[in-house]
């Protein structure tokens, strides 16, 4: 009781020593409080929310929708009329190929102690990086050459797809070649549809891509970077084709495959290219689905998917090659015509040379073999090599005095003697023809022949024995 009392006092005690507020004061701090300006979480009236669109990306709900606006399709789309975009015209050509089989996968070779393997590391890849370094490389086996496979690196290089508003490219894994592989000039003149990243050591041409997810990742998400990536391959595979040609390549023809593997399972791919419906139009890109596959069920769809999926890398690599190698040739062929307009006298004897749109016929040994007189005299049994009609005789031949060189064995002979000869020791002279004109010299050589046979006779019978011998 005593307690209580003692309570009561020090709280009637905190009562008095409180300053009292009056109620108008109490409101007014209020009113003040809630005047003092806030960072406001909404925008202002009139203005909008700015968003980096640029930064779109296949996570984003708007991507499939930019890239259906640009003529990018997915799998089993179909058009507001009701049309179905038709397959590639090489489906079944497709098909077949990577049905092949694959002594890799024998059962001799790929053992159930192998497929168990596979489904434990499949098992233990939680995230997108451990199924890309773990379960990814069992599927794929051997790879041939390091060098023409790369991942996880942004395709900053290329040209937009689609309006410019979504991120690039990023496979997980994508094959390509060896940069070296393609011609420098090809490379810099596509650089922007073939060549991914400003890397200039990383694969090029890429047309097999996989993005790979782990269990808790999307498989609508996965879907959409494989549209996305096979339609930037199918865009730089038909401008490869398309090199060096007057005419567009056969575009309803996929070269171009790309792959999801996600939860076990592996689906594949394809995407091709078709030309324009009107002059204006855009070009479309269609993606296809070629197989699918569980990879953990059992060890014979395991060996089925991944028969599959390495003879897809193989098919592309055979396609990029063809394309590369045709590229090559052209630029290697302009070349070579190029030199031989610049040069037509360069040719090859006897070869045939395309000056201004026309053909013709290059100078050979045989129509060289003409006749000339030499001092009233006619030899015969005796040849002329064409040095003897090259330009520097003109212009460097020395006047040297017979009787200064060391010829003693010809002493006491006719100029027209020693001309024989020497003629039949060097084998070096054309048998000499009454009256020959500069006509029958071919052409291209008639105003340097007619110069060395008018020289000769002026010239007199020492000085010309002593210019043939030089």
């Amino acid at each position: 009781m005593q307690n209580t009392t003692v309570s009561r006092a020090l709280l009637i005690d905190c009562q008095r020593s409180t300053p009292s507020i009056p109620l108008d004061q109490t409101k007014s701090s209020s009113r003040s409080a809630s005047q003092i300006p806030r960072k406001s979480s909404t925008p202002a009236s009139g203005s909008r929310r700015s968003t980096n669109t640029s930064n779109t990306g296949p996570y984003s709900r708007n991507f499939q929708q930019n890239l259906v606006d640009s003529g990018v399709y997915p799998d089993a789309y179909e058009y507001p009329d009701g049309q179905i975009p038709p397959l590639p015209s090489n489906w079944e050509e497709i098909n077949q190929r990577l049905r092949k089989p694959r002594p890799s996968l024998s059962p001799s070779r790929f053992t159930e102690e192998d497929f168990r393997k596979f489904k434990r590391a499949d098992a233990h890849a939680f995230k997108e990086k451990q199924v890309a370094t773990t379960v990814i490389p069992i599927i794929e086996g051997h790879i041939k050459d390091a060098r023409c496979v790369a991942g996880g690196i942004p395709f900053n290089n290329l040209d937009h797809l689609t309006d410019g508003t979504i991120v690039p490219g990023n496979p997980d894994v994508y094959y390509g070649t060896r940069p070296e592989r393609l011609n420098r000039q090809v490379r810099d003149e596509l650089s922007g549809l073939i060549v991914p990243s400003t890397q200039d050591d990383l694969p090029i041409c890429p047309n097999l891509f996989l993005a790979a997810k782990g269990p808790d990742g999307s498989a609508a998400v996965a879907k959409r970077q494989a549209s996305y990536d096979g339609a930037l391959g199918a865009r730089g595979m038909h401008a490869l084709q398309l090199y060096g040609r007057n005419s567009s390549p056969k575009s309803n023809e996929a070269y171009t495959i790309s792959s999801i593997y996600h939860d076990g399972t592996l689906k594949m791919y394809t995407s091709h290219r078709i030309d324009p419906v009107h002059a204006k139009g855009q070009p479309e890109y269609h993606m296809h689905q070629l197989r699918s596959f569980a990879m953990t069920d059992s060890v014979e769809t395991f060996r089925q998917g991944a028969m599959y999926y390495r003879n897809a890398r193989d098919w592309t690599e055979e396609q990029r090659n063809t394309a590369i190698d045709r590229a090559n040739k052209v630029v290697l062929t302009a070349s070579d015509e190029l030199d031989a307009v610049s040069s037509p006298m360069n040719a090859p004897l006897g070869s045939e040379t395309s000056v201004g749109g026309n053909t013709e016929q290059s100078p050979s040994i045989e129509s060289m073999q003409q006749f000339v007189q030499l001092d009233g005299e006619q030899t015969s049994n005796t040849t002329v090599s064409l040095e003897s009609f090259d330009t520097s005789l003109d212009q460097n031949t020395p006047n040297v005095d017979s009787s200064k060189r060391p010829s003693e064995h010809l002493k006491g002979t006719s100029p027209a003697q020693k001309r024989r000869y020497r003629a039949k020791d060097d084998r070096d002279l054309l048998p000499s023809k009454p009256n020959a004109k500069s006509t029958d010299i071919p052409t291209g050589l008639s105003q340097q022949f007619e110069s060395h046979v008018l020289r000769q006779e002026e010239d007199d019978s020492d000085n010309v024995t002593e210019l043939l011998d030089w």
